[in-house]
């Protein structure tokens, strides 16, 4: 019975019935699309946040920050700051009264000049008026001259350059046994044996040691040996380089090569030492040496034996700066070679008498 109804059901009732339908359930359906499309974005966009603040903490994340019992952190320990090297000290000379300074303009030669510092410390530029130099280095006057050209509205960009040529209180003295003795300009950092070098080098009675006194107050003098090239021995503006002389001893009396020898480094050397620089003793001298010696007191005169110092039987005494190895001759030697000279002079003229 009910399908006969369907069946005879008219057409436009059907189509009524499922356009009242559709106006039903079609604001339903997009209602809940766009809470689904909605919620859908929401949940990709915090998964992305959460993505992103998740990065930073793996990379910032440090193996120094551990957890310690019930989960705390523990702070990093705080890291030592890097140890530099220590700086260089600075060797800049500084100007002072005399020196000579070369100032040149860039492009207003005309305002270039070569001016001398005076006692106060000031030079007098021909536009610019007096600027204190007195305790700057070359690139600080040359700001300061600058600085003047700008505010004397003399330049607007002034560019220059200033050079010492004269350095007329930050020299070196040395002096000493030198063969040019003098004050040398201090220009960079050289050693002791670059200004002896300037100075012409040492003479025959120089040791090898020097003794190096520097400018500042209150400072030690130095001892070195020639060639050292230690810190200690740098050489600073204004220092004082001495050449020391070589101790001198000297063998007389009857010995091969009398004269005065040289000890080196102001080191004493031996008697046996002092007779070989003499050449040895002659035939005729005797073994009974006098050694004088200068003291606070006075001239002082000892006997030296000299045989058994020859068969190693005591110690080589050792000789000071300026002390006298005296070696007498023997009279009895003496007599004896001009005996036996007489004797072969005289035996030479018979035998060539008698062949006559």
């Amino acid at each position: 019975m009910a399908t006969v109804l369907a069946a005879r059901r008219p057409a436009s009732l059907t189509a009524n019935c499922t356009q009242e339908w559709l106006s039903r359930s079609l604001p339903r359906l997009a209602i809940g699309s766009l809470l689904a499309l909605t919620t859908a974005l929401t949940g990709a966009a915090g998964a992305a946040w959460a993505q992103q603040s998740q990065v930073p903490a793996k990379t910032s994340a440090s193996p120094a920050s551990v957890s310690q019992g019930a989960g705390t952190p523990v702070a990093a320990p705080a890291q030592p700051p890097p140890k530099t090297a220590p700086a260089e000290p600075s060797y800049a000379l500084l100007l002072d009264a005399g020196d000579l300074l070369d100032i040149r303009v860039f492009d207003t030669p005309e305002l270039s000049e070569k001016l001398r510092v005076d006692q106060g410390g000031e030079i007098t530029l021909p536009v610019g008026g007096v600027v204190k130099v007195k305790g700057l280095t070359a690139e600080q006057a040359q700001t300061a001259i600058e600085e003047r050209f700008r505010q004397r509205n003399i330049l607007h960009d002034p560019h220059l350059e200033v050079f010492v040529l004269e350095y007329a209180t930050q020299g070196v003295t040395v002096a000493g046994e030198v063969k040019l003795p003098g004050v040398y300009p201090w220009s960079g950092k050289r050693t002791v044996l670059d200004f002896v070098s300037l100075a012409g080098g040492v003479t025959p009675a120089a040791s090898k040691t020097f003794t190096l006194t520097h400018k500042t107050p209150g400072a030690a003098i130095i001892t070195a040996v020639l060639g050292d090239s230690s810190p200690k021995a740098e050489v600073e503006p204004g220092d004082l380089i001495v050449v020391t002389q070589a101790g001198v001893v000297y063998v007389v009396g009857d010995v091969g090569k009398p004269g005065g020898y040289l000890i080196e480094n102001k080191e004493t050397i031996t008697v046996l030492q002092a007779l070989a620089l003499a050449q040895g003793m002659n035939k005729t001298a005797k073994y009974d040496a006098k050694l004088i010696r200068n003291s606070p007191a006075g001239r002082t005169e000892a006997d030296l034996p000299l045989k058994p110092i020859l068969a190693n039987q005591v110690t080589d005494p050792k000789l000071q700066d300026g002390d006298i190895l005296f070696v007498p001759v023997s009279g009895g030697k003496q007599w004896a070679d001009k005996s036996m000279t007489s004797i072969l002079q005289m035996a030479v003229g018979v035998v060539i008498y008698g062949r006559l």
